[in-house]
């Protein structure tokens, strides 16, 4: 018996990436037995290549560690503060990068495997699931990420009845609402029409010169577009997705014929000169603080995606949440799919996390594992668990996956995509600074700085009063 309560039942956890390894560490660290599944090495994917448990396939880098201005950044710290095997693995194998995590991979992947596999109350199987889990486990995670094994997308797809399929997935750059540059842009839908839920008014628009839209048909002709990985190239686009660059060479024309259409619109800013096309943004999350740009799915680089689309008038000052990317991916469609405690609906024994549920990036997909862990150990020992406050990065993240996001008014066979922590997911404050210390106003750029630093502050104060109150009264229990 450790000083926590016995396990009541094993938590079967399968896929030990990022997540998967963060959500065994979690469950054991809360008393709870652990069966870790991982097919590696006996199936390798086509991205994989080792057997060590967290490989990074990709960069080995977790991006900002600054916790008072960044959001991953905070997001690191919150974690450090739940005791995350991931974060205390990367920071004791760090490499040189600036304000960066990054880390040695192999050390780091090292350091992961020998934890979990050193725990007493992890057990590792290396063997393939491959096809859903038994029935008589009642508790089980699912992390298999974005290379999840074909029979068992398969199998899941047809539990859900939904597209968990890999294909090329291409997303549309998403813009922070308040630098958009409304003396330009206005309001507007098309027609006026307002679709459910909508108002009339549900789409910020943004108008081209016949010039203007040439030079930019010409930039996105012209711009660095991203290399596909050789695992990736036999993978088709979405039929209903297609990148913006590829109808672009379509025709010069077809833009203006399709997402950038200027039809239904006028410009009350100059209601006397028709737009010779206009760029549309939509509300992309609840709260109203994020944007996307309507059918700007991109496979440009992010250098090119940042100068080129800052030549739309109204965008010239641009902040992105996201940019464009198209990579090979397989995930739900978790507001639809999964419950506030990432379990499936179709069938509650079986949880999801990382970036099966739609998260991107190392550090989002461990927070989910994280998350994911401590619902399905509090689970096990028939304890309720109360999700962290919105207002912290790992509360934002968790409530974009599960409800957070909007459906669009379109008839498109998928809205939600995959979404990096940005403070667009949190909620706005109450009361935005606008002094300094000294009682000078803040101007320019230090309000869009001093906001960030409040978010954070406001991240960190709630998160330690979210753990005095729903984590250390379970663990001593």
């Amino acid at each position: 018996m450790t000083q926590f309560e016995s396990s009541r039942a094993t938590v079967h956890i399968v896929g030990a990436g990022l997540a998967g390894s963060e959500a065994a560490w979690q469950v054991a660290s809360q008393g709870v037995q652990v069966m870790l599944h991982e097919m590696r090495p006996h199936r390798m994917t086509a991205a994989h290549r080792t057997d060590g448990l967290a490989e990074l396939v990709c960069s080995n880098s977790f991006r900002s560690d600054d916790a008072s201005n960044n959001a991953v950044g905070l997001l690191h710290a919150e974690m450090r503060q739940l005791g995350s095997l991931i974060m205390r693995c990367a920071d004791a194998n760090q490499v040189p990068a600036g304000g960066a995590l990054a880390v040695d991979r192999d050390g780091f992947s090292a350091a992961v495997t020998e934890a979990l596999d050193a725990h007493p109350l992890i057990e590792i199987d290396r063997a393939e699931i491959d096809s859903l889990p038994p029935a008589d486990w009642s508790n089980v995670i699912v992390a298999t990420g974005p290379l999840t094994s074909a029979p068992l997308a398969a199998a899941i797809r047809a539990l859900t009845d939904e597209s968990a399929l890999a294909f090329f997935d291409a997303i549309a750059p998403i813009v922070h609402r308040d630098s958009i540059d409304m003396s330009k842009a206005w309001f507007q839908s098309r027609y006026d029409k307002a679709g459910p839920g909508g108002s009339g008014a549900d789409y910020i628009n943004c108008p081209l010169t016949e010039a203007q839209y040439h030079a930019f048909v010409d930039a996105l002709l012209e711009g660095e577009k991203v290399d596909f990985k050789d695992w990736e190239t036999d993978t088709p686009y979405f039929d209903g997705c297609l990148p913006i660059e590829i109808m672009a060479e379509r025709g010069r024309e077809t833009l203006r014929y399709g997402p950038m259409k200027p039809v239904g619109l006028t410009n009350p800013h100059d209601p006397t000169t028709k737009p010779y096309a206009v760029v549309q943004l939509r509300q992309d999350n609840r709260l109203g603080t994020l944007y996307n740009i309507v059918g700007f799915q991109t496979k440009l680089k992010h250098g090119a995606q940042t100068r080129i689309f800052r030549t739309i008038s109204g965008l010239e000052g641009a902040e992105f949440a996201r940019l464009g990317g198209l990579h090979r991916n397989t995930f739900l469609n978790s507001p639809k799919l999964l419950d506030t405690q990432l379990r499936l609906r179709a069938e509650p024994r079986l949880r999801f996390a990382g970036q099966m549920t739609g998260c991107e990036g190392y550090v989002e997909s461990a927070a989910i594992g994280l998350i994911a862990g401590l619902y399905a150990a509090a689970d096990a020992r028939t304890h309720t668990f109360e999700a962290p406050p919105q207002t912290t990065a790992l509360g934002a993240l968790l409530g974009h996956i599960t409800g957070g996001h909007i459906e669009t008014i379109d008839a498109g066979p998928r809205s939600f995509q995959p979404m990096n922590i940005n403070f667009g997911l949190f909620p706005p404050l109450a009361s935005p600074p606008n002094k300094k210390p000294d009682g000078t106003r803040l101007r320019g750029n230090e309000k869009a700085i001093a906001k960030k630093q409040a978010i954070c502050a406001r991240a960190l104060s709630d998160l330690d009063r979210w753990i005095a109150n729903a984590l250390r009264p379970a663990a001593a229990a």
